[in-house]
């Protein structure tokens, strides 16, 4: 962590200036305050001065001689009102700080809101929820506690000395100089220990957000964490990071520790040298003895302030660390809204067209080369793919969460960075797996679509999402408080529920991340529903593993990491058939199949059609499709491709099933299977929807 810069402190003045009234009448009753106890031992000297002269007539025996309490009842009056008034400007000048500090940290706090809402998704990928999390609660509480506690305690400080050493001078100059002398030796000693712990201290606030943020995430996934039995290693981590943030602890308070003892060394052999000094003078006759109470007790306003200053060092020390963070986070690079060259109609029609599209999260390993699609109104757009492949990048670029390396995306012809993100991102809603709700009422997390909708509107989109049965059930009804984990209700009722969200908002392009996974047959069939009924007349893109999800899509996208995204159909070639055996070959010729070869460049393999099915003991009208690549293929989503029972006669009693063949990918419909003599089979219409599709989406590579 990079070394705190004047600059960067003085920057919270910025938050401070706005209530400059208070902060200045906390300052101007801080230094009357300051006066007020300066002036405690000067009259207490007059006090002692006249006690020892009246003592002294009395013991000389001087006609008249005694206390003169006259004198002394006004000294003593003169010292209540101090007293009182110095209280009163005390109280005051805390309770004036103390409102302007927190007025400046709920500006400070609401900026890092305003701050963390106009960031770029790229900044929350590199880091923590939790250290985040922690700059803007941990690190601006410990702004506000050195801010409350220390600012008037450092001014009060500063102002005492000052004042303490004008007033030793007016009473000695000579021993005022010895005092001065003094001061840089703890000044000197108090810098160099800060210097030692300051790093400590930034280590302390570092490591402090990393557990923050390591709990956050442990908490978050603690199922996981059980389920594969990695609690050791989840407490290792854990442990790693409280080792870390221990040590930077204990050195940053061993260090800093040392500044009391170290200037109370300098401290004490003051006391001893302004004392002997001022006795050495009172027997000269050239001080009083009240004004060596006085100058011993000044002595003590100098020491004390020191003292206090190096106590709060641990404080202002992590609070300057805790500034640069926060500072650090509010100098990040915001998501540019981007210069407003076209604008959207009202109505638009939905056309998406990616031109081109490259895009890498590092310029060493390109993620997406030259993509290119069209997508028409209304139409669905299935991404399909391994994890890492690129499914959620696409919608991430679509979004503008991140910009392109090259190429464009257009919505109806307009460049999407010709338009502002927020009129962009007007256009879409999102279904995501991680169904997100906050705490508020059903209505509430529903009309998080649109605010103004009607409670008639409400009831419309929930029965829409076929939610609005499960709402009923409840005994609150729209009105039941979703908690905060929304873990009242089940992750399939989630996804309905942002189903319903979705459907309020009425977007023209819909985007559905995977969101029929880990849920019930039965709610998996409630969410399918509402989805269809949500994607008519809307362009949508469906990402998802499981075909179930994207059944119903015009174009299917097979998202592979660094190659071209759609399989390029290689006609009229063999290279790839050395990959089927002899005999297959020779089997698939005699009964009609239609064998195509497809590839990415660099991998080969065939697309087997059965175009017409033979009779006889086989006796199955279905169609299928069997595709088999080679070795060394990239992964694709394992069940895209299916494998029928009667297959297993392809490869000549070579492989008794179809899952036995070395290259094929076997997978289950997405139709309902239905009984067909006494074995399961594919239904042909969705066979044939499947072979339609892939079919586009390889026409679509061309």
């Amino acid at each position: 962590m990079k070394k705190v810069d004047k600059k960067t402190l003085l920057r919270v003045w910025d938050y401070l200036k706005f209530y400059k009234m208070k902060f200045f009448g906390s300052i101007l009753l801080s230094i009357t305050m300051t006066i007020l106890n300066v002036l405690e031992p000067f009259i207490i000297g007059f006090a002692i001065t006249e006690i020892g002269r009246n003592v002294s007539d009395m013991l000389k025996g001087v006609e008249g001689a005694g206390i003169n309490y006259d004198y002394l009842s006004k000294v003593l009056l003169i010292y209540f009102v101090r007293a009182l008034l110095y209280q009163g400007t005390n109280l005051y000048s805390q309770l004036f700080m103390t409102d302007v500090v927190q007025d400046a940290m709920h500006d400070l706090r609401k900026d890092l809101s305003n701050k963390l809402n106009r960031l770029p998704i790229a900044y929350f990928d590199r880091n923590q929820f939790g250290d985040i999390l922690s700059k803007v609660t941990n690190d601006v509480d410990s702004i506000a506690n050195a801010l409350q506690q220390s600012l008037l305690q450092v001014l009060n400080a500063v102002l005492g000395i000052t004042f303490a050493l004008i007033m030793m001078f007016t009473i000695s100059w000579k021993l005022a100089v010895a005092m001065v002398v003094l001061i840089p030796v703890a000044s000197v000693l108090s810098q160099k220990i800060t210097q030692l712990s300051q790093p400590y201290f930034r280590g302390q606030a570092k490591y402090l957000g990393q557990l923050n943020g390591f709990v956050q995430e442990s908490l978050t996934g603690f199922s996981i964490i059980k389920l594969y039995g990695k609690e050791e290693d989840a407490y290792a981590d854990f442990h790693s990071i409280n080792e870390s943030l221990k040590k930077n602890g204990f050195k940053a308070a061993f260090i800093s520790g040392l500044l009391s003892p170290a200037v109370a060394l300098v401290t004490n052999a003051s006391y001893i040298i302004i004392a002997v000094l001022g006795i050495l003078q009172a027997m000269a006759g050239v001080m009083t003895i009240g004004n060596v109470q006085a100058m011993v007790q000044y002595v003590w306003q100098v020491n004390q302030p020191i003292s206090t200053i190096t106590q709060l060092s641990a404080i202002i020390q992590s609070a300057t660390s805790s500034i640069q963070r926060v500072f650090d986070l509010l100098d990040q690079e915001e998501e540019v809204q981007g210069a407003v060259k076209a604008s959207l109609p009202k109505e638009i029609r939905g056309d998406v067209t990616f031109e081109n599209v490259s895009f890498s999260y590092d310029k060493e390993n390109p993620l997406i080369k030259n993509f290119n699609i069209e997508v028409k109104s209304g139409e669905t757009v299935a991404i399909v793919g391994p994890t890492g492949a690129g499914k959620t990048t696409m919608i991430n670029l679509l979004m503008r969460f991140y910009e392109v390396d090259s190429g464009s995306i257009k919505i109806d012809g307009h460049d999407i960075k010709e338009l502002t993100r927020a009129d962009l991102r007007s256009q879409f809603g999102m279904v995501l797996q991680d169904a997100w709700l906050y705490k508020d009422t059903i209505t509430g997390n529903i009309r998080f679509g649109k605010l103004d909708a009607t409670f008639e509107e409400v009831v419309d989109a929930a029965t829409t999402a076929n939610v609005h049965h499960f709402i009923q059930t409840l005994g609150a009804g729209y009105d039941t408080v979703i908690n905060q984990e929304a873990s009242n209700i089940s992750l399939g009722q989630k996804q309905l529920l942002t189903i319903a969200r979705a459907f309020i908002a009425d977007p023209k392009i819909l985007i559905l991340d995977e969101a029929t996974s880990s849920v019930d047959t039965r709610l998996e069939a409630l969410i399918q529903k509402a989805m269809k009924r949500i994607m008519q007349g809307r362009t949508s893109f469906v990402i998802a593993h499981r075909l179930s999800t994207i059944r119903d899509a015009d174009l299917i996208d097979l998202s592979k990491p660094g190659i071209e995204r759609f399989i390029t159909l290689i006609r009229d070639t063999t290279e790839g058939l050395a990959a089927l055996p002899e005999a297959d070959k020779r089997y698939l010729d005699s009964h009609g199949f239609a064998v195509e070869v497809v590839g990415d460049g660099v991998h080969t393999g065939v697309v087997l059609k059965q175009m017409q099915l033979p009779q006889g003991k086989f006796n199955h009208p279905a169609a299928d499709v069997l595709v088999i690549l080679p070795p060394g293929y990239p992964d694709v989503a394992p069940d895209m491709f299916f494998c029928d029972p009667w297959l297993t006669l392809v490869s000549a009693n070579r492989y008794p099933t179809c899952a036995d063949h070395p290259h094929a990918f076997v997978g289950r419909n997405w139709q309902r299977w239905s009984r067909h003599n006494n074995s399961w089979r594919p239904g042909i219409d969705g066979l044939h929807t499947m072979i339609k599709r892939i079919e586009h989406a390889l026409a679509e590579a061309k």
